[in-house]
Order: structure tokens, then C-alpha cells, then sequence
């Protein structure tokens, strides 16, 4: 049976490259799932429905928040989006880690419902990095800009509440990073206690002369 894979938080300011660091580190490591989420928003041109996100109405959308069927949601410009729970749990039991791409507020809901959800925070390596990533996209204006700069100096009073803080200034280094943060997760003590009492139940067994495998007398 495989490991349960772990759930995992991933947050930034714009422009941080959240994105990009995903993709890269879907091409990288097999063992990753980035949760699609459910959304009442139209589709876009090209997006598939189960692929891109899980489209639904806003009924459907309000019967799984009754029904306690997301691990989080939000409302913003009059559509919910949300993390489906049996999509993760299913991705999770698969041996999958699992990623969710959201703001802080969404992280700390999820932190607080999963204790054992790693929050990783992904910051460029300077502001005016930052700035010039932002400008570099050529898709917003000055004033947008503007906006998402006063937007991350209030999202950075938050980061302290995050497990691991993540540069991204090499793309491969920083994905690199975040799977070394993952592997060492996977072998902390408190996700391995099942591990622990089967050896340690095979230990006593030994002690009081029960050998499983004769070929090692």
C-alpha cells in the first residue's frame, strides 16, 4: 500500500511565481497533486470541466458547503470557489501530496481543520524582484500593480504563522527545496507512529523467542 501522502499549503504574493513553481514541480516529482478546486464561474475558453476546476451552480456549491464537502471556500466577485474534501482525501490515500494554491486566510482555515497540513510561504528574493516580475508580466496596469505591492505588504504580516518560508530565486533550487521539505515531513515521528508500533510490537515478540523468518538462525 502506498504512503498517504500529505497536504500541503502552497501561498505568495503575486508574483512570487506560484504558478510556475507548481508546474515545474509536477514535471519533476511523480508523487504530487495539485487540488482542483470547485468553482460557480463559467467556464473559460479551453477549460475542462474535472481538469482546470470542477464547475458547478451555485445550488450545487451551497448543497457541498451544507453538507461539509469542502475543506475550504471563499466568495469573490460574486463566485465561490472551494476545495473539494473527497478529491484530496482520494489523492491523499493514493500516496499523492497533495497541493492547494491559496491565500493566507484559506491556508491558516485549513491549518486549523488539518493540524498536519504543511503551510509553505513562497517569497521572491527581494521586493524589487517582486516589483519587476509584475511589471514584467505586460497584463496590468500601473495602478494594478499597485495594488497586488499594498496587497503583499498586508499578506506579509501573516508568513510568521507559516511552517517554511521558500525563495524562489532558481526555479530547479526552489522546487528542489520544497521536496526536501516534504521528504523530511514524511519522516518526522508523528507521521510514522504506526510504523513505530508495528516494529516495536515485532520487537517483543522476538525478545520472547518468536522468529518469524528461519532462515536468519
Amino acid at each position: 500500500m502506498s504512503e498517504k501522502g500529505l497536504l500541503i499549503v502552497l501561498s505568495g504574493f503575486s508574483g512570487a511565481g506560484k504558478g510556475t513553481v507548481m508546474r515545474r514541480l509536477l514535471q519533476k516529482y511523480e508523487n504530487y497533486s495539485l487540488s482542483i478546486s470547485a468553482t460557480t464561474r463559467s467556464p473559460r475558453f479551453g477549460e475542462v470541466d474535472g481538469q482546470d476546476y470542477f464547475f458547478k451552480t451555485t445550488e450545487q456549491f451551497e448543497s457541498m458547503i451544507s453538507d461539509g464537502q469542502l475543506i475550504e471556500y471563499a466568495k469573490y466577485v460574486s463566485n465561490f470557489y472551494g476545495t473539494p474534501k473527497d478529491y484530496v482525501e482520494e489523492q491523499l490515500e493514493l500516496g499523492k501530496n497533495v497541493v492547494l494554491e491559496i491565500e493566507i486566510q484559506g491556508a491558516l482555515k485549513v491549518k486549523e481543520k488539518f493540524p498536519g497540513t504543511v503551510l509553505l510561504f513562497l517569497l521572491p528574493p527581494s521586493a524589487m524582484e517582486l516589483q519587476k516580475r509584475l511589471i514584467g508580466r505586460g497584463t496590468e496596469d500601473f495602478a494594478t500593480i499597485k495594488a497586488r505591492l499594498s496587497r503583499a505588504v498586508e499578506e506579509s504580516q501573516g508568513v510568521e504563522n507559516y511552517d517554511y518560508i521558500v525563495v524562489n530565486d532558481n526555479l530547479d533550487i526552489c522546487v528542489d527545496d520544497i521536496n526536501c521539505i516534504v521528504a523530511s515531513e514524511h519522516n518526522k515521528a508523528v507521521n510514522n507512529l504506526n510504523l513505530i508500533d508495528n516494529i516495536r510490537e515485532e520487537l517483543k515478540s522476538f525478545s520472547e523467542g518468536v522468529i518469524y523468518d528461519t532462515s536468519i538462525v
